[in-house]
Order: C-alpha cells, then structure tokens, then sequence
C-alpha cells in the first residue's frame, strides 16, 4: 500500500485562536467610537490587537499552524490570490497557461515585485526562481516543513525526492542500513531536485510539471508552501531563516512588513511601500500586543477605546447585549466553510501511565465503544457553551463542512452515503446504551478494566474550552456511566500545545480542527490518512492493532477516489464513501464548522479575501478600519451585501 506523508495539520487551538487574536494596548489612542458601525476611519489606520499565544517560528515554508501561517499570509504573496467574493485573481503571476491535458502550467511572473527587508528597504528583484527556491526548500525533508505534503501526487517527482532526501538523513547518506532499532532501512532510487516538476525556464516564466491533471492545483497554489523565498536571503541565514526571535530573519513582498517583532511582547505591521499593489491596502499598521490574560483584559480594554478587537465569550455575552452602553458593539465572526472540527481518538497513546495508557488502547480499539461514546456525545448541549442562541446550527454530521465545494450544481456532502449521515443526528441516548452495554461485555472478556480513564485535554488560552470540557465530562458521564467512563479533563500549556498535546499523543479523546488547503474533498482526509499526527491510524495499522483493518480499507476507498482525476462528480462520489466510511466505523466524530463566536471589532470581516481554502481568509489586504465598532445590525447588513455582490 502506498505510504504517504500527510502532515498538512494544524492545530485546534491554534486555529481557533485565527479568530481569538484580540487587539494591543498601543497604537492610535482612539477615544472609543460611537457604535453605528459607519466608514472607514479618517485618522490614521492602525488596528489594534492583543494576542495571548506567540508563534514559534515565522518560516511560513515549514509551518502548519494558522497562527503561524498568518505571518506569511500577511507579509508574502503568492502567484494567485482571491477576490473578497472567492473569484481567483493573479497575484505574483500576471497569466498563467496549460496545456491540452492540464499536467503542465506555465505562469507569467510579475516584473517589478521587489523583496524588502524589515526597515523597507529593497533588497532584490523577485524572479521564478525564487519559487524553485522555495519547493526546493519545502521539499527536503532535513527542513521537516509540515505542508511538504501538498506537493505529494501533484508536482512531478515532489513525493520520490522528498522520500530520497528522507533516506539520506536515516542511512546517513548510504553509510547506515539498519536504524536505532535494529530495522532495515530500504534504499530508495537516487533523484536530484532537477528531476521535479518545478522549473524557472527564464527569470519571469514558472513552469510546473504535474504527476497527472490536478483539479484544484490552482487553488493550492494559495497554500503557504508555494510561496516564494528569496534564494540569496535564505542562503544567508540558514537554519534562522524564519526565526521568531526578530523581523530581520524575513524578507517581504506582500502588503505588509513586520517592521518589529519582539517575542511575547509585540508584532508591529506596515503597510509595505513598494509593495506592487498597495492601492489595495487600506489599514496602514496592524500592532499586536502581548497579554496572557487578553481573553480577559481584552473586552474592558474595548470600552476604554485602547484597543479594536476583543472576543466576547459566553461567560459576559449576555450581560454585553443587555446592557444599552455595549449591545450595538458586539458582532459576529464570519461563518466559515473551511474549517470543521471533529473529536479524535487517539491510537497511539502516549500519556503518562496514571491515565492508563495500555487500559485505553484496549477501549479505543474496540468499534462498540467508541459507537459508544459517538452516540452518546451531545454536540448541541457542549456547542451552547459557545452560542447560546443557535447552538444547533454550528452542529455538522460530516468533517468535511456543507458547502464546502460541488460539482455539477450538487453539494458535496450529497453525494453517496454522506448524504443519508447528514441527514441524522450522532447524539442517540438509546444506541449509546446498546453500544456501552456491548463494548463492557467484549472489553471485559479482553481484559479492560472499567470505568476506562479518558484523558481529555484543551488549551486554556482558548475562549471557553475548558467549559466546553466540562460539560462533556458531565454529559457523557451522566449518561453512560461512571462505572463505564472515567473523562478526566486536564489543561494543556498555552504555548505549543499543538506540538506537546497533539501531535505527541498525550491525550485520549479531544476536539481538533482541521482547515481547508485547497478547493477539493480530498484535502478533507488529510487528518485521517497518511503520517500525520492527529488519531494515529496509520501507526495502529503498522502496529496490527486490532483497528488495523478499518483503517486500511479506509486508505483503500481514499486512494481510488484519489486516482478519479477526469470525472468530477465520479470523483466526489468516491470521497463521499471514504468519509462516510470513517465516520460509521466511528473513526472520528464530526462536531461542527468553525464557531461563529461574538467579538468587538471595527473591520467589516466581509471585505478579506474569501476561499474556503488556504491562507486568504488570513490576510488584511483590502480591509478597511471602521470608524466605529461593527453593531449586528450592520454585521447582517454588511452579510446581505457581500451576498447579493457575489
């Protein structure tokens, strides 16, 4: 079976925290503004934030976090870019052509794109090698990027040169034939970068060379890992290259440059003067400002003018829409389509041995008990924690999000078995019974011991996680048992949780996310299928865990839908069985779309770049500052707008 190395993840709470980055104390010194939710402001633009989670590293080629990733979003273009209505415009790349069957692209680069350093000053000419550069970089794997993967079965010879530069860390370029462990390390046939599909035939014309005709390969080149980075900077800084330690370990071409960057302390953005479509950006500096209390801190500090954002959590929404000084000052996020959440089942348990590591495994392998905790989840009690109002509609029966994408006027989550999984609710207190009484009897007989000890862990600097966490641990206990489970909920750190939590494996049962990296279901199984971090299926197959063969005929159903390049509605067919299969074998449960919590703010969310993909939503560019916060009334009203332009 071929083995893939699908690490596109992105963290949950970090992805959360996309819309949790609230404003800083500095900036502008406004006087706080009457809430009609007016124009754009006539001072000087400077939105202000704070921010309660720091980035570990800028390198935009290497990151998979959005926290991460909205650096790059903001500072570096990419050959194409959307409209604030989702149509596709050229960016770095003035045209672009293919050929008859779709496997060969040829981009025009823009002339007179110029890289600055963090005081603006130019430092280079922006050319089509700097786009070689960069998928040369990405691809190595001694730089580890974490979105390697979206090259994988699209560019040319991208997954064999990886696997090659891959076997030469492991064998120590040849000299090593068994790892650490004492296993074979199989050799894997030489290819130099020149063998991949990317290519700079002259200094303003990219060429990319396709491993067969990719759907959504120009929506992909939204994605971070086909940015360009200038080869003469990267040389010089090496491995700093990116570095969170200061604005010089980054060069720029996009609207904004980070004219200063002080870790847990501030992140100054300026509108970049060279930049080659500046006409287009309309806030001048974007200043954010460090306070691990900002979830707190964050709503007085709107009253008192400092700053121009500020989440409102549940725990103060009601007293904020009640009270006539604040209720015209609080919105909504934007609804999303690109982002879902889903609860994990960790396969690979790594926690520390008083949750029981060995006694979960046994439970988590057994299909009857996570039906169990499926059926017996109330997502619309736990979601009322985060909308109080219309919980049920933040509530979704798939991973992949409705409206996600369609193909011949047909809605994706339609087609197949996952229409008849939409049309129902997981929450089912009869089954979950039935279920939890099936799961005891074979556990048992398999030596589990009872209650199972669930460890669920949520990062503390998320809005309201922790009591989302604790309604599960009653819900569920209350309704199966606390004979049968044991939810023990445990705060992660607010710093690299992704890394120490998720992706280490140090949880039993938690909420992740997963965001859209291009316009195709296929990006929707990434979480599920390959070498990621996120449930660990791969490494309970590799282990014969009991699992082993759900999780293989899931890979199976996958890879043919892969394969479908030609007929789209073929195609979406396949991926709608793929998921519906994980879904009914309980492989994961799907929760929700992104919430559409409430927030203070003076920008019309309705005027960012729009995909349900990529970094786009990310991006300032083409956001004006309002005078005034937005009220709700103008958040319908500016909805009703952007739908009737689209």
């Amino acid at each position: 079976m071929k083995r893939r190395n699908r690490i596109l993840a992105l963290s949950l709470t970090l992805a959360m925290g996309l819309g949790l980055l609230s404003g800083c104390g500095g900036g502008s010194g406004n006087a706080t503004p009457a809430p009609t939710g007016g124009g754009a402001a006539s001072e000087s633009a400077v939105y202000r934030k704070l921010y309660g989670s720091e980035v570990s590293t800028m390198n935009y080629l290497t990151t998979n976090t959005i926290l991460e990733q909205t650096v790059g979003a903001n500072v570096i273009d990419c050959l194409v870019e959307y409209d604030q209505y989702g149509a596709l415009q050229p960016s770095l790349a003035e045209s672009w052509t293919t050929n008859d069957d779709a496997t060969v692209y040829t981009f025009k680069i823009r002339q007179g794109v110029k890289w600055v350093d963090s005081s603006g000053a130019e430092q280079g000419e922006l050319t089509a090698n700097d786009f070689v550069t960069a998928a040369a970089y990405v691809l190595d794997a001694a730089h580890q990027s974490g979105t390697a993967a979206s090259y994988f079965g699209v560019v040319k010879n991208a997954e064999a040169y990886f696997n090659y530069t891959s076997y030469l860390i492991t064998s120590e370029n040849g000299a090593k034939t068994t790892d650490a462990e004492g296993n074979a390390i199989e050799p894997v046939d030489p290819i130099t970068f020149e063998e991949v599909g990317v290519k700079a035939l002259d200094d303003y014309t990219l060429e990319y060379t396709l491993e067969q005709p990719v759907p959504y390969f120009l929506s992909g080149l939204t994605y971070v890992c086909f940015m360009p980075v200038y080869g003469p900077f990267l040389e010089e800084k090496g491995d700093s290259f990116g570095a969170a330690t200061g604005p010089d370990t980054l060069l720029y071409c996009g609207a904004y440059i980070l004219s200063d960057f002080a870790p847990q302390q501030t992140h100054v953005y300026t509108k970049n003067a060279s930049y080659w479509d500046k006409d287009k950006v309309y806030i001048d500096q974007i200043v954010e400002t460090y306070n691990s209390q900002y979830n707190t801190v964050g709503p007085q500090m709107v009253k008192t003018g400092e700053i121009d954002q500020a989440d409102i959590g549940s725990d103060i929404l009601d007293s904020w829409l009640l009270d006539p000084n604040t209720a015209d000052l609080v919105s909504k996020y934007r609804a999303k389509v690109d982002y879902s959440y889903f609860y994990c089942f960790n396969f690979n348990p790594t926690f520390d041995a008083e949750y029981e590591p060995e006694n979960w495994r046994l439970a988590v392998n057994n299909e009857n008990f996570r039906q169990s905790l499926m059926a017996g989840l109330d997502r619309v009690r736990e979601l009322s924690v985060l909308d109080p109002n219309d919980p049920q509609s933040l509530a979704i029966n798939s991973v992949t999000p409705p409206g996600f994408t369609n193909a011949d006027g047909k809605e994706y989550t339609q087609f197949g078995d996952l229409a008849a999984i939409m049309a129902r609710d997981s929450f089912d207190e009869t089954k979950a019974l039935e279920y939890r009484d099936a799961a005891r009897a074979e556990l048992e007989a398999a030596g589990c011991t009872f209650p199972v000890k669930v460890l669920v862990r949520y990062n503390p600097a998320t809005v309201d996680w922790d009591k989302e966490c604790a309604v599960v641990e009653q819900q569920m206990e209350g309704l199966l048992g606390s004979d049968y489970i044991d939810i023990i909920t445990v705060a992660g750190p607010e710093s690299n949780f992704l890394t120490e939590v998720r992706r280490s494996g140090d949880y039993a049962f938690m909420k992740c996310g997963w965001g859209a990296d291009y316009a195709d279901p296929q990006t929707w199984t990434d979480p599920f299928y390959g070498d990621y971090k996120y449930a660990f299926l791969t490494e309970a197959m590799e282990a014969g865990d009991p699992v082993a063969d759900t999780v293989a005929e899931y890979r199976t159903l996958v890879e043919a839908a892969i394969a479908e390049t030609s007929d789209m509605a073929r195609r979406y067919e396949l991926f709608a069985a793929a998921e519906a299969y994980l879904i009914d074998h309980a492989l994961a449960i799907p929760f929700s779309t992104s919430q559409t919590s409430y927030q203070v703010v003076r920008l019309n969310v309705f005027e960012t770049q729009y995909a349900p993909f990529g970094v786009s939503g990310l991006r300032y560019k083409g956001q004006h500052l309002q005078s005034d916060y937005v009220s709700m009334e103008q958040f319908e009203a500016n909805l009703a707008a952007w739908e009737a332009a689209r």
